[in-house]
Order: C-alpha cells, then structure tokens, then sequence
C-alpha cells in the first residue's frame, strides 16, 4: 500500500475568523433573501465558499441544480427542501447535504425570517450571487421588493450567467 503524505503546510494561506456582523463584508439581496459573504473561494484555495442566508417567511429560490455539491446548516427557522421533486422539512440545527447535479429548491416555511449557512464546494457562487445580486447594508437588511420587471431582468440576467456559474435554472 503507498505511503500517505500531507503536502506541507502552505504559509501563504491564513486562519480564517469570520465576525458575521463586520461591515467590510459582501451583504448581497439574491432571489428576495439576503446572502453575506463570510468566506470566498479566495481564502479557500477555491476548494468551497460559505455564506450566510437570511432567508424571508416564504421565500427561496426556484428550481435550479449545480454541478457542485452544497450543503445547508439552519441555525433558525423551518425550511422545506424540494429534492428531486419530493419535499422535506429541515429545522433549526439540522443539516441538508444537496449532491452535485440533482434538481431542488427550498422556500422558508417558518412563518418568520430563517437563517442559514451555504457552503459549496468548491468555491464560485459567491461569485454568482456578486454578479447576480443587489448589495445591501448588512446581514440582517431585508431585501428589496423587486417589480415584476426587475425580477424578470434579474432571471435574464442569472439565465444569461448560470452556465458559467455550473448552474441550470429549471422550470417551476
């Protein structure tokens, strides 16, 4: 059996300590939730991103799939995941592991604002999400209403973006 070695430790890579509340951070409104940046693919080797989802009563993302696992950790709140068209619900303190290339969406079922964490990896949605999203103050602003139009200028606009992105938006 070969012998199993850990490459040596890469100096040029730092500790990572993420205070959600500091304000240099990426507050994005992605879909009506609000999404912070609290790691990237930069200080993860692009090995995956982690961001924080404030999720309203009723909201989420439609249909979509990546070619790219992701996993979500509730820290509040009750949300329903769409999988492979059969529904769950996850709760505060449970984790969701979505496998590469399978179709789901969740929408917020808790009757108030549900947080989670996204981790993807590897990393390059939080590059989407910057592309894609409205920049707002903080983790805890609520996303603009948009229009009937803007949101069909934002899924036009994520259409046009999602194949580089390895995402496909599907059909509600």
């Amino acid at each position: 059996m070969p012998e199993f070695k850990i490459p040596a430790d890469d100096l040029d890579r730092q500790l990572s300590v993420v205070d959600p509340d500091d304000p240099s951070l990426q507050h994005l409104a992605v879909v009506g939730d609000t999404s912070t940046v609290l790691l990237s693919g930069a200080q993860t080797a692009g090995r995956f991103c982690l961001i924080d989802m404030k999720v309203p009563d009723g909201g989420g993302p439609g249909p979509h799939r990546h070619d790219f696992e992701e996993m979500f950790h509730l820290l509040e709140g009750e949300i329903e995941f769409t999988f492979r068209g059969e529904k769950s619900v996850a709760k505060a303190g449970m984790t969701v592991n979505i496998p590469a290339n399978a179709p789901h969406s969740f929408k917020n079922v808790s009757g108030s604002d549900a947080r989670m964490l996204c981790m993807c990896a590897p990393a390059g949605q939080e590059v989407f999400f910057a592309q894609v999203g409205t920049p707002v103050e903080s983790r805890t602003a609520s996303a603009p209403k948009l229009t009937k139009d803007e949101f069909g200028a934002f899924l036009a606009k994520a259409a046009v973006l999602a194949p580089e992105f390895r995402t496909e938006l599907l059909k509600p």
